[in-house]
């Protein structure tokens, strides 16, 4: 994206570099926006975006995304053809389900990889989701997650706290199996398939 380092870019900047990468627009964001507006927008390849920066006494991680996160972080994944593809099928999947739990099943799995996913490359865990590329507190503490392997059953019920480091992360074996797992599921899902990853989960962790 060849961002300016002295400086915060507008969000027209942005996509003006960002466009003739992938296709994809930054929309300014005025406030909280709806998780079927959000995600459906991907699709068409537009992303919602804040406008505000974190404090400077907080340099390392914010809770609620910011330019950091929303430009730096998955900014330079829709630069990246093959990620833009991942966040296009997201969007299409949220356009796809009819209910709200399969809405939120589709979100938590986003969540679980193309926000926080890490991936093992040559023996090292590196981080790929825009959540860890963004906050330089937070790669310090991958190290320390309980990392499991890519499981979109277990990633589509897991809970979050957006307020502290992840402590659970799913880690996948190299990019090939993110695209074909994660956007395998993206492609695919409908809501009798959340209902049943859903049921089959309730199924493992009630024993």
């Amino acid at each position: 994206l060849d961002l300016p380092l002295d400086r915060i870019p507008q969000l027209d900047e942005v996509t003006a570099a960002l466009a003739p990468l992938s296709g994809f627009e930054y929309r300014p964001a005025a406030g909280l926006v709806p998780l079927r507006e959000f995600y459906g927008s991907l699709a068409d390849r537009a992303f919602w975006s804040t406008q505000y920066i974190r404090h400077h006494s907080v340099p390392l991680y914010t809770p609620e995304p910011d330019l950091i996160h929303e430009v730096v972080g998955h900014g330079n994944c829709l630069a990246h053809e093959r990620f833009a593809a991942l966040y296009r099928l997201a969007g299409q999947a949220a356009q796809r389900v009819k209910t709200t739990e399969a809405l939120e099943f589709i979100s938590k799995v986003f969540w679980f990889s193309l926000e926080f996913g890490v991936v093992r490359e040559h023996g090292e865990v590196r981080s790929y989701g825009a959540g860890l590329l963004s906050s330089y507190g937070e790669i310090q503490q991958v190290d320390l997650a309980d990392l499991r392997p890519l499981n979109i059953g277990r990633m589509g019920v897991q809970t979050y706290d957006i307020t502290h480091y992840q402590p659970i992360l799913f880690c996948a074996r190299g990019f090939t199996e993110i695209e074909d797992v994660v956007g395998g599921f993206f492609a695919d899902v409908d809501d009798d398939m959340v209902e049943r990853l859903m049921h089959d989960a309730s199924q493992v962790t009630g024993r």
